[in-house]
């Protein structure tokens, strides 16, 4: 008859589960899952991929038709991540979904813009005109500038809320005079004729793209996120040392050519590793921008009261400077 283990044996196989199990538990069942529209700030990240520098085993990049649907993704817990406007971030957080931001991407600098039709050459002709613009708060941050520098109210206008996905054709088949969006839009309505009368360069610093993650992403995929910010730092240098390769590589993922690429990224500024401690560390850089674009999102109804902000940002997947 064959022994019975020993009690010692036994506890010590007991135990040898029990890690094996606990190894088994703490393994993400699957990739770190980000997702994004498409945006010139957010492109180092498929750099990064499309150099090998994030293996899909790692970080999975799902691109969407608009933020919208990135929002509706991370809200039902279909994305783990998002790379999306600061405003976005706190619309989340108002309908009760957990995110942390753990970098900032860019910081819009004449890449947000009101472009309009030939014939609205002055922001003295925009009063009783058709302004589409997608009413989340980059779009109110645009509009509110917008009126006050031309001088007008929103009753001065006819306001049409318009989907970013729509902002293209909605253009070119004359349903809207005048229109608030962004690149890689931008880009391609001036290489049609379009003029621009007004850009985020004249408002610095208030229109922010972060990447954000749901809390238990960072739990569950808290290595898989170092990688992916150690990934994205090596894309941006290879933006940098090697520009040509680099846009030639991410021009036709924006449906563009290299030099309207250079030109979008002029208008954006992507903050460096010491750029992001400083958004980011306690300090509360970004929790400051926060706060301001949540009282102005509580004033355009665009949500009914601010989140609690305290802690929004972290550094602690930043490498050190």
């Amino acid at each position: 008859m064959k022994p019975r283990p020993t009690t010692h044996r036994l506890l010590a196989a007991l135990l040898a589960l029990a890690v094996i199990l606990s190894l088994v538990g703490c393994r993400p069942a699957h990739p770190l899952r980000l997702g994004s529209n498409q945006w010139p700030g957010y492109e180092p990240v498929y750099l990064a991929r499309d150099e090998g520098l994030l293996p899909a085993d790692k970080v999975k990049l799902v691109e969407l038709p608009s933020a919208t649907e990135v929002i509706e993704y991370l809200r039902n817990g279909s994305l783990d991540a998002g790379m999306l406007t600061l405003d976005e971030v706190i619309s989340l957080l108002a309908d009760g979904v957990p995110l942390k931001v753990v970098l900032v991407m860019d910081v819009s600098d004449g890449a947000d813009a009101v472009v309009a039709h030939p014939q609205i050459d002055s922001l003295d002709k925009l009063k009783g005109k058709r302004i589409g613009v997608e009413l989340s708060a980059v779009g109110a941050v645009m509009l509110e500038s917008l009126l006050q520098a031309a001088h007008l109210s929103v009753d001065d206008i006819a306001l049409i809320n318009l989907p970013v996905d729509e902002h293209l054709e909605a253009f070119r088949q004359g349903q809207v005079d005048v229109l608030i969006t962004f690149e890689p839009t931008r880009s391609r309505l001036l290489a049609e004729g379009a003029v621009e009368l007004f850009n985020s360069h004249r408002i610095p610093g208030r229109i922010v793209d972060v990447l954000a993650l749901r809390q238990d992403a960072l739990v569950h995929h808290h290595d898989q996120v170092s990688d992916l910010i150690d990934a994205y730092f090596a894309a941006r240098r290879k933006m940098q040392q090697h520009p040509q390769s680099a846009y030639a590589r991410m021009a036709p993922r924006l449906h563009t050519d290299l030099p309207t690429l250079k030109q979008m990224y002029q208008g954006m500024h992507l903050p460096d590793l010491q750029e992001n401690h400083d958004w980011l560390n306690g300090k509360a850089r970004l929790e400051r921008q926060a706060r301001q674009l949540a009282d102005l999102m509580v004033q355009w109804k665009l949500i009914e009261s601010a989140p609690a902000l305290d802690g929004l940002a972290s550094e602690a997947f930043l490498p050190q400077p």
